[in-house]
């Protein structure tokens, strides 16, 4: 149907070799006016798959648009709403409104010298719609100024047609689109590397200045993609030369286990170094797991050794936890004892845990471990068992014999459950190793 709205030339984006609407000369009536256009009837469906609708917020007198909607070859219909200020624009900006068109000779508001602060209002009144700049073709600058402040596109107004507007609006809804798609993803990876940067801030630094027993660790979480879980370990030196080391499990693989295992970690740390140790320490962690977690079904698993000044004893608490595995000089790899252990923390309320004397000897290495190490899977397909305690304790007795020591062999260790396992664990692996080199 014939269209009596003027033709329009390209936009400076394709002027510039981006995609958008090319320039179709269409004609002028002999009195110099722009002549009607008509617009094809469609012979196919749209391709862009649904109809547009314009916002046109103008203040002209006649408006530019005298029809309420417009067919363009292709067959989209552009349904056009108008607008005479800004109080009429917000209530008719619907979701349904694809694009906004903004005649930047509209007043600016009161006591306002931008020539763009109308713009600006548009722009925080619809930040999710694309918004096209109307002005004059001899106000180029102030319409390359409007794409810089956050227009998708600038049109003249002396040089409209409709179906140059349909490809326009289709142009700027695609760009505005795509500007918000790298928006959230730029927001998403911000706030990836923020959560990286806060969970390997709160991985634990061990304080063994002074002491000449060698440290090492691996640190695997179950939940995909994250540096945490809710495994934890720590290991410090307090002033009178004894290593109290701990290494602890929270049921569970979330966020929220991930944080409680932090507290625990900070909590023994600060026990510790206030002389608390055994029984003693174990209760009062507790109490600290009793007020901090979200269920009263979850629990903790703990394991914590303090090692004497000469490196040659240790007092063993268990609570609920697989006791160390350590080798000494020229011995094989074992479990140190289990009996007489306590519960986990958090299940029963006035549980005690025994501390138990064990000798260490000159030389050792003794290795702390979560069950995230020893319940991966091993054998064939279809029959597949627990690795279990004795399964870890033959693998690492093979890997020392082999000449593994410190970082090698816990990556070794942690890489050879994997592989057994055929697969990413699915639980949280933490695995500490102290060692003591002495004749």
């Amino acid at each position: 149907m014939p269209v009596p709205i003027p033709r329009q030339r390209a936009s400076p984006a394709v002027e510039n070799g981006q995609a958008g609407p090319p320039q179709h000369p269409t004609g002028t009536a002999p009195s110099g006016a722009p002549a009607p256009v008509s617009v094809p009837a469609p012979s196919a469906p749209s391709a862009y798959g649904t109809d547009l609708t314009l916002l046109v917020i103008e203040d002209g007198p006649a408006g530019t648009f005298t029809v309420p909607s417009l067919l363009d070859a292709a067959g989209t219909r552009v349904r056009i709403r108008t607008a005479r200020n800004l109080t009429e624009a917000e209530r008719l900006l619907t979701d349904d409104v694809h694009c906004i068109l903004l005649d930047l000779d509209l007043p600016a508001p009161e006591g306002s010298d931008d020539e763009l602060a109308t713009l600006r209002r548009v722009l925080r009144l619809a930040p999710r719609h694309a918004v096209l700049a109307l002005t004059a073709e001899t106000d180029t600058e102030r319409a390359s100024e409007a794409v810089r402040v956050g227009a998708q596109d600038y049109l003249f107004r002396d040089e409209l047609d409709g179906r140059q507007l349909s490809r326009a609006i289709r142009y700027a809804v695609e760009r505005k689109r795509a500007d918000t798609a790298q928006h959230k993803l730029a927001e998403s990876r911000l706030r990836a590397q923020e959560n990286a940067r806060l969970e390997r801030g709160l991985l634990p630094k061990p304080l063994l200045e002074g002491s000449n027993l060698r440290f090492a660790s691996r640190y695997r979480p179950g939940r995909s993609r994250a540096l945490l879980g809710g495994d934890f370990y720590d290991t410090v030196r307090t002033s009178d030369g004894t290593v109290h080391a701990m290494i602890g499990d929270v049921c569970g693989h979330g966020p929220d286990e991930a944080a409680l295992g932090v507290e625990l970690r900070i909590a023994w740390r600060a026990l510790t170094f206030a002389g608390l140790c055994g029984d003693e320490l174990l209760s009062t962690l507790q109490q600290v797991l009793e007020h901090e977690r979200a269920s009263e079904e979850i629990f903790a698993t703990l394991c914590t050794v303090d090692i004497a000044p000469d490196g040659r004893r240790a007092g063993l608490c268990l609570a609920g936890h697989p006791a160390p595995l350590i080798a000494r000089s020229g011995e094989a790899a074992k479990l140190l004892p289990y009996e007489n252990g306590g519960p986990a923390l958090g299940l029963l309320p006035r549980a005690r845990w025994p501390r138990r004397q064990v000798e260490l000897g000159g030389s050792w290495s003794l290795m702390m471990y979560t069950d995230g190490l020893i319940e991966g899977r091993v054998g064939p397909p279809g029959t597949k068992q627990r690795l279990g305690q004795d399964g870890m304790v033959e693998m690492i007795n093979r890997q020392l014999a082999a000449g593994l020591s410190g970082e090698e062999l816990l990556e070794a260790a942690v890489t050879e459950v994997r592989d057994l396992n055929g697969g990413e664990l699915t639980d949280d692996v933490a695995v500490l190793l102290l060692d003591r080199n002495r004749p």
